[in-house]
């Protein structure tokens, strides 16, 4: 993967945005499993419903997990400088996610320049479930 060029980034710029599969209980299974929260409200329909939803629910890191995935592949992780995110809306099960970015400045910082990128997570229905920033260092 090659860094991002000085030359080449624009504000106003859109990075390719990245289309993921549904969520699944076999997703949240998994992602319980690797993130070490096992909270049941994640992955017990029964749970959950005692505690008033509907079903279970995307942990709010799942989401998050996909954006570093979307600017790794925008950018190598070394040079990812910021990265930054508010939890906006819960992602229930077969919510589909949108990973979405945007240059909105070139700026310098430690010697380097680097692009301020306005990125999000959105479903299938335009609802924002994490918005946020990050800074990657240009070549």
């Amino acid at each position: 993967m090659n860094s991002p060029r000085r030359d080449e980034i624009r504000v106003g710029e859109e990075l390719p945005p990245l289309e993921l599969p549904p969520i699944t209980r076999t997703t949240l299974a998994l992602f319980a499993g690797a993130s070490g929260d096992h909270n049941p409200i994640h992955i017990d329909s029964d749970f959950a419903r005692a505690a008033g939803m509907p079903d279970v629910f995307a942990h709010g890191m799942l989401p998050m997990a996909y954006l570093g995935r979307f600017l790794t592949q925008w950018a190598p992780q070394t040079q990812l400088r910021h990265f930054s995110v508010r939890f906006a809306a819960i992602t229930p099960v077969g919510a589909r996610l949108t990973c979405t970015g945007k240059v909105v400045e070139i700026t310098e910082g430690g010697g380097e320049a680097l692009a301020r990128l306005k990125i999000s997570v959105v479903d299938d229905q335009g609802e924002i479930k994490l918005a946020g920033e990050a800074l990657v260092a240009l070549a």
